[in-house]
């Protein structure tokens, strides 16, 4: 399959789902992935040596160009995992989290404004800019990082050459989906109807953001 074919054949599948994480999740095989949707039946073993199926590192590079498109959007949501959500589930989403968007701890902020300003930007460019580098600064980054993925606040947009390794780029949601944070005030109906039935098909999706809700 070429890759056009590829990102095509993923976006109908992110599309069809609502909301669907990259690779599965153990044990829980109702949680929608990309994975399950593009190889049905196959199970997924996580490697990358040079024995490892080449479909692992096929549906990482997907992930990339999916994002990339903007016809998606990607954000490290469901349980920490990578998530993408078709934009009108993006949309609803939006909206109905708008409360949880406050109390963010100021690391979260410090970024979210430095993100306003440019983006997207890489996880270096933006440890730097925010002077949260080294180890001393992991748990503040990573806790200001969760805040502003579990809200929505902040999405994927790629990859970065970044060091030995391709960093993931990503940026502001008001300025990389603008079309979606504006409609987050007054959401579609066929948008929230299309949230409610992806959260219907996968309660799991509607815990979890119960459980950010009271976050």
């Amino acid at each position: 399959m070429s890759s056009a074919k590829a990102v095509q054949r993923a976006r109908a599948l992110i599309d069809g789902a609502g909301i669907a994480v990259v690779y599965p999740i153990e044990g829980r095989p109702e949680i929608p992935s990309l994975w399950s949707g593009l190889y049905p039946g196959a199970k997924m073993e996580w490697s990358w040596d040079a024995d490892a199926d080449p479909r692992v590192a096929e549906v990482w590079h997907l992930r990339v160009a999916l994002q990339q498109t903007h016809d998606v959007a990607y954000v490290k949501w469901f349980r920490d995992r990578a998530t993408f959500f078709s934009l009108p589930v993006f949309t609803a989403l939006l909206g109905r989290t708008a409360r949880t968007q406050r109390g963010l701890p100021t690391a979260a902020e410090e970024i979210l404004d430095l993100l306003r300003d440019r983006s997207p930007m890489s996880t270096k460019e933006v440890r730097a800019a925010v002077d949260l580098r080294g180890k001393a600064n992991e748990s503040r980054f990573t806790h200001a990082m969760k805040a502003l993925w579990a809200r929505l606040l902040i999405v994927g947009t790629g990859e970065v050459p970044d060091g030995a390794f391709p960093s993931l780029a990503f940026g502001a949601t008001e300025l990389l989906f603008e079309d979606a944070w504006a409609a987050r005030l007054d959401v579609p109906k066929a948008a929230n109807e299309a949230l409610d039935a992806a959260l219907a098909r996968t309660p799991a999706f509607g815990k979890y953001l119960a459980r950010l809700k009271q976050v």
